[in-house]
């Protein structure tokens, strides 16, 4: 491969060698393998409800990739499955969950789907109220500095979300304490279906985090490798003590807000054709072919890989057994005694 396509692609003189931007792509396949699973599962009537992730991959993938395992923490939102992956998730993991069986590590069935959350991976199980997830990162956070540990924390969540008090709230006093915390803005455009300009007055989430006294960027979603630049800068500040790191990764939904929702209804026709030009995966595959590095040959060795793994998950997972009716209150009330 010559030197000057290299130069091209440019994970070089980020501190990525060729087997880690392979690893980005084989990733995102993966990410994108369990969600589409998972719709045909939904449909199937195995699975309840969904939130897709589709769109979300690269900067799911990039922002987390500099995030050291069993150190750092992650509050992630319902659209996390590439990002929970990274963070250690097996796509078993998530499938299970969905499933709501009783031994599925974020809950042991007694989440709704998408509330990713598992303690083995440092991964804060989040609630349902949109939001919440930000003050439990700046929490984190806070307890790290305390305590005098290396730790960083990563929160994300839509751009709806992102007028919720709370995030306010854990912006403000993240600013105010110099605290190790990256926010994760995916900006998709939609909050359900209510387009970003009714929802984000001056358009853009990013240049909010002037007014909290850290730094604010946005980055194009659907480059990993923007992505990975922005998140490796903001964890390196947080690690040297100079406090958070607001990215805004405009990233594009490409299925409804969720199982129960229908786009067609409110976007225009050809707004949803123009979503598949925006896909990250042919999109940064493109990328790797066209400075030799992804070649037809392994692109179909990595999805058919990908495609085993996930016919072999979902089968373990749907094997699964389902929670104990009797312990259907367990946690719900305080315990007699403790």
């Amino acid at each position: 491969m010559a030197n000057t396509k290299v130069a091209e692609l440019g994970h070089k003189a980020l501190g990525l060698t060729d087997a880690d931007v392979l690893a980005m792509y084989r990733q995102m396949l993966l990410a994108r393998a369990v969600d589409e699973r998972m719709w045909l599962m939904q449909r199937a009537g195995k699975i309840a409800f969904i939130i897709s992730g589709q769109g979300h991959e690269a900067a799911q993938i990039g922002m987390t990739w500099p995030m050291r395992p069993n150190q750092d923490w992650m509050a992630p939102y319902y659209r996390s499955i590439a990002s929970a992956i990274t963070f250690g998730m097996t796509p078993e993991d998530i499938i299970t969950a969905h499933l709501a069986k009783g031994d599925d590590v974020s809950s042991g069935g007694r989440q709704m789907p998408g509330h990713y959350g598992a303690a083995r991976y440092n991964i804060v199980s989040l609630s349902s109220p949109v939001g919440t997830q930000v003050l439990h990162a700046v929490g984190i956070a806070m307890g790290a500095w305390v305590k005098g540990e290396d730790v960083v924390a990563i929160t994300s969540f839509g751009e709806g979300t992102s007028n919720q008090g709370e995030v306010h709230e854990a912006m403000n006093f993240a600013g105010v304490h110099k605290l190790p915390v990256i926010f994760v803005c995916e900006n998709n455009g939609y909050a359900i279906s209510v387009p970003l300009a009714q929802q984000v007055g001056g358009l853009s989430v990013a240049a909010r985090a002037e007014g909290y006294g850290f730094p604010g960027v946005t980055v194009d979603g659907a480059d990993p490798l923007a992505c990975y630049a922005a998140g490796k800068e903001a964890h390196e500040r947080a690690i040297r003590g100079e406090g958070p790191t607001l990215i805004e990764a405009v990233v594009h939904r490409l299925t409804s807000h969720s199982s129960d929702d229908d786009q067609r209804r409110y976007r225009d026709p050809a707004e949803v054709e123009d979503l598949k030009q925006h896909d990250p995966i042919p999109l940064f595959a493109s990328r790797l072919a066209a400075v030799g590095l992804l070649i037809a040959e392994l692109d179909e060795q990595y999805r058919a890989e990908v495609k085993a793994e996930i016919n072999e998950a979902s089968k373990r997972a749907e094997a699964r057994p389902e929670p104990d009716v009797a312990t259907a209150e367990l946690h719900v009330y305080a315990e007699e005694g403790g």
